[in-house]
């Protein structure tokens, strides 16, 4: 019998946290004897997708800004119906030539509409296959609220006319998804919870920090990092501060902000053993993304929480908010924040005992592998497998 095969859609448009997280999962499939595809559709991330995994570049896009309202191609101009094609016929080409066994398309149709124009043809090009692979949508545990009118009947309508399974990477005793999502009572017989696509346990810290502060893979956490900055001055200056930047920031930004940068605080683009650093760590200072969250839960490590709110996004306020009532972090937000406030904030959070982290199950990315070659055996029951 030959390998399974999956092929996994992602596209990360601002941050990467949609990229990371599709990676730690496509390594848990790669680890259990998947043979896996991955398509990307933004920009290049070093270390992205992972070892093991077949990568397919599609040209990239981008948000056009923080609201997601528009795309953008490398360059920041805005992407032209030609392009969209190109896109498009590339994509198609891949599925050709992969013969998956498995599709797994990251977030739609509950969100990335604006990639209606690639993602709809592939799912009217696998309708029309002989031999239809089994097709899943891989979900993080919070959606995005207040959609328009209209959008979750849509979203229900393409959910039962193409997918066969909503794998939601989140465990039900944290979020379930009919309490950001109305219409999941529709859907419930393709839900399958996965738990949180955390990372493993993390290693010794090689060095330690008071604070971790991190502003994720996007392009947005200057004024993070700036308050952070401001904080480290005020606050006693034993306190050692490790910055995290993320990738995306621009190198002016990231000159501008190491050049102001007390003695106490170190700053850097990336760290790969983040979550190493996080385990050693007093006290992290982050937005309240999904990875960034897996991360601290998994590390133990106490938390301030500064959810991402621009263009109306509610994921990281909701998921915030539920951590601070169950004692896991405090919130602090993101409008007008300052370094006076946030040293504040970061005292009074080095001042709480370490909180007791909750039996949430943390194993989605292996769990997401367990669930699909459950599926995939039932089907090979009632049609042959592909031979070698």
């Amino acid at each position: 019998m030959s390998k399974r095969r999956v092929f996994f859609y992602v596209q990360h448009l601002l941050g990467i946290g949609h990229l990371a997280r599709a990676s730690r999962i496509a390594k848990a499939l790669f680890a259990r004897d998947f043979d896996v595809t991955m398509v990307t559709g933004g920009s290049p991330v070093p270390g992205f997708p992972g070892e093991g995994v077949r990568t397919v570049a599609l040209p990239p896009v981008t948000a056009g800004d923080k609201g997601f309202s528009g795309l953008a191609d490398a360059e920041g101009n805005p992407v032209t119906a030609a392009y969209q094609e190109r896109r498009k016929q590339q994509l198609l080409e891949a599925f050709r030539l992969s013969q998956p066994d498995v599709v797994i398309i990251e977030a739609f149709p509950f969100g990335r509409r604006q990639m209606r124009f690639e993602l709809l043809p592939l799912l009217d090009a696998i309708e029309a296959m002989d031999r239809r692979p089994l097709v899943a949508t891989s979900l993080r545990d919070i959606l995005q609220e207040r959609i328009k009118p209209g959008r979750a009947e849509e979203t229900v309508e393409l959910v039962k006319k193409h997918f066969d399974l909503v794998l939601l990477h989140g465990d039900p005793a944290f979020a379930r998804l009919e309490e950001t999502f109305p219409l999941a009572g529709e859907i419930a017989d393709r839900v399958a919870y996965t738990g949180l696509v955390a990372p493993p346990p993390p290693a010794e810290p090689a060095e330690t920090f008071d604070i971790l502060v991190s502003a994720g893979g996007g392009a947005v956490g200057k004024e993070l990092i700036g308050a952070a900055l401001g904080a480290a001055r005020i606050l006693p200056p034993e306190l050692r501060w490790c910055l995290v930047t993320g990738p995306n920031l621009p190198q002016p930004d990231f000159d501008e902000l190491a050049a102001a940068a007390p003695e106490n605080a170190s700053l850097f683009r990336f760290r790969q053993d983040f979550a190493s650093l996080l385990a050693g760590a007093r006290l992290s200072v982050s937005q309240a993304g999904y990875n960034t969250v897996c991360d601290i839960l998994r590390a133990g490590c106490s938390s301030l929480l500064i959810p991402f709110t621009s263009g109306g996004e509610t994921e990281q306020s909701t998921r915030a908010t539920r951590l601070e009532r169950l004692g896991l972090a405090a919130v602090l937000s993101e409008q007008g924040i300052s370094a006076r406030e946030l040293a504040q904030q970061v005292e009074a959070s080095l001042a709480r005992s370490k909180p007791d982290i909750p039996p949430l199950d943390l194993d989605g990315a292996d769990n997401t592998a367990t669930i699909l070659e459950e599926h995939l055996t039932r089907l090979e029951g009632v049609r042959p497998h592909r031979s070698a």
